[in-house]
């Protein structure tokens, strides 16, 4: 299960992948707008813009913008970002591995077997899902896949 604040995260990417080129929008619309506490929001945006996805600036018009394309934005890399590894287990952490207390032999252990698995295809799914993935339309991507069956 993704945290409350890795949500609201893709939350405010999403909203700011729909502002036009150019446009930010400020800390106060974006939290009204989602629907996110503004002060948990604030933090959430500073951890996005230390990471390099968003950008801020200043002044009247200012305001937080994507600072990556929507499309090099994948949900993987927002979930590692906010809430650490993606693994059911952390024998099968990438980034945190840690070996199960009470593991005598990962090779033979079917519990891990099984959760590898899972931790596979939801990375798979993670990682390759943009925020311009998730903001398209879902007719348009229905077409072009009976496009590209049809063709």
């Amino acid at each position: 299960m993704i945290s409350q604040k890795a949500k609201y995260a893709l939350r405010a990417l999403l909203a700011l992948a729909l502002l036009e080129r150019g446009h930010t929008v400020s800390t106060a619309e974006l939290a009204e707008k989602e629907n996110i506490p503004r002060k948990f929001l604030e933090q959430i945006l500073l951890d996005l813009k230390r990471d390099g996805l968003v950008q801020s600036k200043r002044g009247a018009s200012g305001g937080y913008a994507l600072l990556k394309p929507a499309d090099t934005i994948t949900f993987g890399r927002v979930l590692r970002l906010i809430d650490g590894p993606i693994a059911p287990l952390p024998c099968l952490s990438r980034i945190a591995y840690r070996r199960c207390d009470d593991c005598s032999d990962e090779a033979t252990c079917r519990i891990r077997r099984v959760f590898s698995e899972v931790a596979n295809s939801a990375r798979a799914v993670l990682d390759q899902t943009t925020i311009a993935d998730a903001i398209a339309d879902p007719r348009e991507i229905a077409a072009l896949t009976e496009d590209a069956a049809a063709g």
